[in-house]
């Protein structure tokens, strides 16, 4: 019995682990617990696991590549219109408020006092930021189920 919940505490605080994301040379932590659903729609107006599905649709659009798909400078035409696809703005939003949650009950700057001390570093041809983000959303928020697609796997 003792066995099992530690177990169940060490598994617990794994779940809660902190992840870095990189801009640039700096880092932000992220947390993707409950807080940062409420910190994201005071913010935005807006639901973040339903930004979080609209960007992971964008993206898979990537991975639908047709035969004949021409490249151009080693990059498919699939691959910008997967770009074109994907709302970046919403991608740091996502990382604003699990950095947010993750600093709870101590001063964090508003969305663009943040944005403007990270943007120069902010680079969205490092695909590790956007993966990062939506990854650390899909695991935080939907535990139990593998990610998003868990979640809602089986649902017609």
């Amino acid at each position: 019995m003792k066995t099992s919940m530690i177990f169940k505490t060490k598994l617990r605080l794994e779940t809660m682990k902190v992840r870095e994301i990189k801009f640039g040379e700096k880092t932000v932590q992220i947390r993707a617990v409950a807080p940062a659903l409420l910190f994201y729609k005071q913010e935005f107006g807006s639901d973040l696991v339903g930004d979080m599905t609209k960007i992971i649709n964008g993206y898979e659009a990537k991975e639908q590549k047709e035969e004949g798909d021409e490249e151009v400078q080693g990059v498919s035409q699939a691959d910008f219109q997967a770009l074109g696809n994907i709302n970046f703005l919403s991608i740091l939003q996502m990382a604003w408020a699990m950095a947010k949650a993750d600093k709870f009950g101590k001063p964090f700057p508003k969305f663009a006092s943040w944005l403007h001390e990270y943007g120069e570093d902010i680079d969205f041809s490092d695909e590790d930021l956007v993966l990062d983000v939506v990854e650390e959303a899909t695991k935080g928020f939907f535990r139990k189920s593998a990610g998003i697609r868990g979640a809602f796997a089986g649902r017609k």
